[in-house]
């Protein structure tokens, strides 16, 4: 080849290149776009932040740092995959990145759902290159659980400590190795409360070694004192523990300079003038720069036990936490402050809501109410839909409340809309598939096949937690579509509206306004479900394509 010719070559090489390197930038931009929630973000953009920085109801939530990330994990109940882990770089942004259940112990007693149980209060740490997790099953004891690798997998979890009642364990690897655990106890499974319990472990945390000793006793002046966490610093050990009850209760923090005590008693955070009540049960976390900061829950009730960050500092070898402003020595939450000085945003992101079900696997902001059965879902990544099959469950009766495979997923924000779009084939009379709004009570927009074809309708259950049956809130609307899209509305007071389409634009109400309530221990949850009148046989299914949050 001359040489003409080979800078021909090299120059056409250069334009595909160059062709190549353009046609793949959407594709970059799209991979590296901002996954900034639709519905709540808490970063103001103007180098402040505002509460709560988790507008979802990640209750009881405890964090630590390791090098430059941090880690929370909160409670999950009975919900499967459990006990959410949600990573972060400047406690402002939070994407959840696994969770430390994929199925819950007991087997059997987590297959159908046992709401309120389960996974309460955990603790994480990180020690000797394992990231631990301790919580308690009030029904059974402390579990503990690890990993090398904040991802996992994570290790079957170990009864470390059975005990019915126990609750809200938090453990602590001494300067000399010494392993301990702190925990509370819970009045309706041992028949006391408002103490903290401190044993020795063995040095791994797999077991309690000692039938431990009640270091701090809170009848007196902190009632329902419990979620206790514990830490040690400049020669104190210090006990941190909410008291007075979720809704209107404040934060407490003891010191000593021995274990078990005696301990000096001082309350640091409390609601003050402010409109976030309780404040309640977190953890204290640092940062590089040597900042300290605390994540704690408000208990907004239908939209469940919301996560905030409030400012902290050390005056006298005392925690001061959010602001005193009154200067009287106790602070008050705050509903926006500075972000925490950690350097560049190093991404701007928020926990997971909308899903396109295009990946191989659920979502991390979906959980099951039990353990989930072999065939209720698969993922098609190849068509980018989620299939739910028309499963029937004799435990469907008399209302979705103890209906173990309904999908969902907690409420994201305040106010918010949710539109799905989805292929029904439902093939069986008396298949239903639909958008549910899931509390003590709930309410559906749903799609029936029924014995005059398919209909979109609501269905309300008040009370359905004790037992009531379903009522029908619309008649049935005739649906021939082979694609059909169901949307809620939820407004600033959790109230409901559902609505339907065939062509994902024009939208007509389905029913009446339903208002949402909270269930047990948390917040309304909002989902999917398919359900099915055959127990045998061709199931019939549904292909969804989205589920899209928007205001």
């Amino acid at each position: 080849m001359d040489e003409a010719g080979l800078a021909r070559k090299l120059m056409a090489n250069f334009f595909i290149l160059v062709l190549i390197f353009l046609m793949s930038r959407p594709l970059l931009a799209q991979a590296g776009e901002p996954r900034v929630s639709k519905v709540w973000n808490p970063d103001n953009g103007d180098g402040r932040y505002r509460n709560p920085i988790l507008y979802a109801d990640y209750s009881d939530p405890d964090v630590i740092r390791v090098n430059n990330d941090f880690y929370l994990v909160a409670s999950s109940f009975d919900a499967v995959p459990g006990l959410p882990i949600l990573h972060s770089k400047d406690l402002i942004h939070w994407e959840i990145v696994a969770h430390a259940l994929n199925r819950q112990p007991p087997e059997l007693r987590y297959s159908s759902t046992q709401h309120g149980n389960g996974a309460w209060a955990p603790a994480i740490r990180y020690h000797n290159g394992f990231f631990f997790i301790y919580y308690p099953d009030p029904d059974f004891g402390i579990y503990m659980t690890k990993s090398r690798v904040i991802t996992g997998p994570w290790s079957e979890p170990v009864l470390v400590k059975a005990a019915k009642g126990w609750i809200d364990p938090c453990p602590l690897w001494d300067d000399n190795g010494t392993a301990w655990l702190v925990n509370g106890l819970a009045g309706s499974r041992s028949g006391t409360n408002s103490a903290i319990v401190l044993s020795r472990m063995s040095s791994d945390g797999s077991r309690v070694l000692d039938n431990g000793a009640i270091i701090i006793d809170g009848h007196a002046v902190d009632p329902t004192l419990e979620g206790p966490k514990i830490y040690k610093r400049h020669g104190y050990y210090y006990v941190s523990a909410p008291a007075g009850g979720v809704p209107s209760g404040w934060q407490v923090v003891f010191r000593s300079h021995n274990i078990y005590g005696p301990y000096e008693r001082r309350v640091v955070l409390a609601q003050g003038h402010t409109a976030i009540n309780g404040p309640h049960q977190g953890g204290w976390v640092d940062t590089p720069s040597g900042e300290f900061w605390f994540v704690h829950f408000q208990d907004q009730g239908v939209y469940g036990r919301v996560t905030l960050l409030e400012p902290m500092h050390w005056k006298d070898d005392w925690p001061e936490v959010g602001i005193d402003q009154d200067a009287q020595g106790l602070g008050e939450p705050v509903s926006s402050f500075r972000r925490p000085r950690i350097g560049p945003a190093k991404g701007i992101y928020n926990p997971a809501d909308s899903d396109e079900f295009s990946g191989a696997s659920l979502g991390g902001q979906w959980q099951w109410q039990a353990n989930p059965g072999p065939t209720w879902a698969f993922p098609m990544p190849s068509a980018g839909t989620l299939r739910l099959f028309n499963i029937f469950n004799a435990e469907s009766e008399p209302n979705l409340w103890t209906t173990p495979n309904v999908l969902l997923q907690k409420f994201p924000s305040n106010q918010f809309a949710v539109t799905t779009k989805f292929a029904p084939h439902l093939t069986n009379i008396g298949d239903q598939t639909g958008l549910v709004v899931v509390g003590k009570s709930y309410s559906a927009v749903i799609l029936r096949n029924s014995a005059k074809g398919l209909v979109v309708l609501q269905t309300t259950c008040p009370h359905a937690d004790q037992g009531d049956k379903e009522v029908e809130e619309s008649a049935g609307i005739p649906v021939t579509a082979a694609t059909v899209y169901l949307r809620a509305q939820v407004d600033s007071s959790a109230r409901v509206q559902f609505f339907y389409s065939v062509d994902g634009q024009h939208f007509e109400v389905v029913g009446t306004t339903f208002q949402a309530v909270q269930g047990t221990w948390i917040g309304a949850k909002i989902g999917l479900f398919a359900t099915g009148a055959q127990e045998h046989g061709g199931l019939g299914y549904s292909d969804f394509d989205y589920f899209r949050f928007d205001r």
